[in-house]
């Protein structure tokens, strides 16, 4: 072989091997397309294409976040808020992911905006606020049922923040507080019920015994002359003077036999 067409070999190598030869990472695939026709996805690891002829279009497999800028909602009960939310999805059919959608990031973020908007204004504004993992849920469903045939998968989808109006956390903080002072109310009404059923027990149990009222008064004064520091007027109870009366009366039936004998 002539000196030239070595030369001429080598300069053919030096320019078809490069763009035959590719690699690819574990997490990419390469869809391949021979003169517009796709052939199918290859990878991970080396692998020989036609030059010029095939075309390869690089596909990464990882899981992408993406960040759902806030969106203005009416709820169902006619209150506007602004909500953003956070999605992540993998590509699971390269193929798909490229022959079937032009740019499958920017359609999953579109999609997912308007299913936001969607699926939280069929919402109140307390479901949004006390059930957002059930929200959260369907907006995973929603979105993944239509990105499916694109070969994206929505894994997860989680409502990040929502923004009220100034008047209506006033509203809101109103209605917490007079919520407090209701319960509190009920707190101290069931409170006084149960202390008035235990007085009423109380007092039946003073009535059959008399001699624990007159323990009570000696009970009350032991914890005032605790302080030693106050006068007190004891009340002595009649039934104490009831012997002394016995006894008078008795005297004057004893007297009034000796005069008549």
């Amino acid at each position: 072989m002539p000196i030239w067409g070595i030369i001429l070999l080598v300069v053919l190598l030096a320019i078809f091997l490069p763009a035959s030869i590719k690699v690819l990472r574990e997490y990419e695939r390469g869809v391949i397309f021979r003169l517009g026709r796709l052939v199918g996805a290859k990878g991970p690891g080396i692998f020989v294409i036609i030059p010029f002829v095939d075309r390869m279009v690089k596909v990464d497999l990882r899981v992408i976040t993406m960040d759902v800028p806030y969106q203005e909602v009416i709820t169902k009960d006619n209150v506007t808020v602004r909500v953003n939310a956070v999605v992540y999805f993998r590509v699971v059919d390269p193929e798909a992911s490229v022959v079937k959608v032009l740019d499958f990031i920017r359609a999953t973020s579109q999609i997912s905006q308007t299913t936001l908007r969607s699926v939280l204004g069929q919402s109140e504004l307390d479901s949004l606020l006390a059930e957002r993992e059930r929200l959260n849920q369907i907006l995973q469903k929603t979105i993944d049922e239509q990105t499916d045939p694109w070969g994206v998968k929505v894994t997860t989808v989680e409502i990040k923040e929502v923004e009220l109006a100034e008047t209506m956390k006033r509203s809101m903080a109103a209605q917490a507080e007079a919520e407090r002072e209701r319960r509190a109310k009920i707190i101290h009404a069931e409170g006084e019920l149960q202390a008035s059923e235990k007085l009423a027990q109380a007092g039946h149990i003073i009535s059959r015994e008399p001699t624990t009222l007159q323990l009570r008064y000696l009970e009350t004064l032991t914890n005032i002359a605790a302080e030693k520091n106050s006068t007190i007027i004891f009340p002595v109870p009649i039934n104490l003077f009831e012997a002394f009366t016995n006894i008078g009366k008795l005297g004057k039936v004893l007297g009034s036999g000796d005069e008549e004998k």
